[in-house]
């Protein structure tokens, strides 16, 4: 039987400069779901229909309910931390990390 053994990411919090880089991998993660299903052959429809392979998610990030929003959000905070829980520092290229020292 699997067990999931997700990184503890607890005590992790994520430094606020990292907030745009959240919503841009948010924003990432959809856009990496809606073209794998589009290459499947999926379309958009107001319901999901996995027969004909409609979805009402296949639309912009910004047209997706805020439900969805914050799901791909939240799948993005958690790759986050994960980096830094596994000893990772994010920084821009040519910049300052941004997690503590």
């Amino acid at each position: 039987m699997y067990t999931p053994k997700p990184i503890d990411t607890r005590s992790i919090v994520l430094p606020s400069e990292l907030n745009d880089l959240q919503e841009r991998l948010a924003r990432h993660v959809h856009d990496v779901w809606a073209t794998a299903r589009l290459a499947e052959g999926w379309t958009y429809g107001p319901e999901r229909d996995d027969q004909e392979k409609t979805h009402p998610g296949l639309v912009a990030f910004d047209d997706l309910s805020e439900e969805e929003k914050k799901y791909d959000r939240a799948t993005a905070l958690e790759t986050l931390k994960a980096v830094i829980a596994a000893g990772w520092r994010i920084q821009p290229a040519g910049g300052r990390a941004t997690t503590e020292d």
